[in-house]
Formats: structure tokens, C-alpha cells, sequence
């Protein structure tokens, strides 16, 4: 890789890492070792492809699909060996509600995989119906059902406490 194409990358991770360890920390619903992990591990891909992915049209979307599927073929490998937890880790207040916060990662947590990753995509990364079957790798009419099941399980997960949350 030219000295150009490596500081280019640099810049690319340094801005993007941020976002991608919130989204990591989402879609593994608090695990912010496994987050930083996978965050690694996508930076990781990402540069061993730089040069086609820094002319793509959206890198940023690249990474965020490297990021969603890499942590999908995480939980394929390893989702017999997952890990209770009795506590979250500590994570730096953002001046949020710390309760709403914990609900709903504990809610996220309860969601299949790969309903997690519709919903992350979907609704915190803002996606739309077809660019999160892309990333998925998935058929549109897949991810509105995946979006359906999901919500409606998260309102049976969250049940009165989605309307008190709701209004503050």
C-alpha cells in the first residue's frame, strides 16, 4: 500500500471508529469488549482492501456493512459459547437517561441476531429498507419482516416501560 493510500486509511479510521464502536456496542447489546473487538476486526478488513473500498462511492456504509457482518459471523461461530452476565460493564455516561439505556440494551440483547442487526441498521444507523438487505446480504421483503418481528418482540420486552419511556 503507498504511503498516500495508508495515511488516507488512517484519516478513514480515525473518523469512523467512533461511530463504528457505538454501532458494535448496539449490536452486541453492551458487550463493549466483544464491540472493540469486532470494530478491530472490521478496520482490519476494511485495510486490506482500501484501495477499491476508498473509491466506493459510501465507505462509511462499507465499513458499517463489514462491521454488521462480522459481528453476525461472530455469533454463527461462537453462539454456543455465549456468556451469561449478571452486570453491565461500566459505560461513560453521555448525559442520557442511564435506566433507558440499560433497558434497552438488555431489551437488544433478547432480540436473534440478526433481528438485532435490522434494527440497528434500520433504526440507529437510518437505513433504509433496501440498503440494510444490501448490507445484510438479504431480500428487502426479509428485512420488513425482520423489522415487524423485532419491533413487536421489543414491545413485549419493554411493555409498560416503552410508554413511560417514550414520554421523557
Amino acid at each position: 500500500m503507498s504511503q498516500r493510500l495508508g495515511e488516507d486509511y488512517a484519516e478513514f479510521a480515525a473518523a469512523r471508529a467512533g461511530h463504528l464502536y457505538r454501532s458494535a456496542c448496539l449490536l452486541t447489546a453492551g458487550d463493549t469488549y466483544l464491540a472493540e473487538d469486532l470494530v478491530q476486526e472490521a478496520l482490519g478488513r476494511i485495510y486490506v482492501r482500501w484501495g477499491r473500498v476508498s473509491r466506493a462511492e459510501n465507505p462509511a456504509g462499507y465499513a458499517q456493512t463489514v462491521l454488521t457482518r462480522t459481528f453476525l459471523a461472530h455469533r454463527r461461530r461462537f453462539s454456543s459459547r455465549e456468556r451469561a452476565r449478571d452486570s453491565f460493564p461500566e459505560l461513560v455516561d453521555t448525559g442520557g437517561d442511564p435506566s433507558l439505556r440499560l433497558t434497552l440494551l438488555d431489551a437488544l440483547a433478547r432480540l436473534p441476531a440478526k433481528d438485532r442487526a435490522v434494527v440497528v441498521l434500520r433504526y440507529w444507523e437510518d437505513r433504509s429498507v433496501h440498503e440494510t438487505a444490501g448490507a445484510l446480504n438479504m431480500s428487502s421483503a426479509a428485512v420488513r419482516t425482520r423489522c415487524v418481528r423485532a419491533l413487536t418482540r421489543l414491545r413485549e420486552l419493554l411493555g409498560e416501560d416503552l410508554a413511560e419511556y417514550a414520554r421523557s
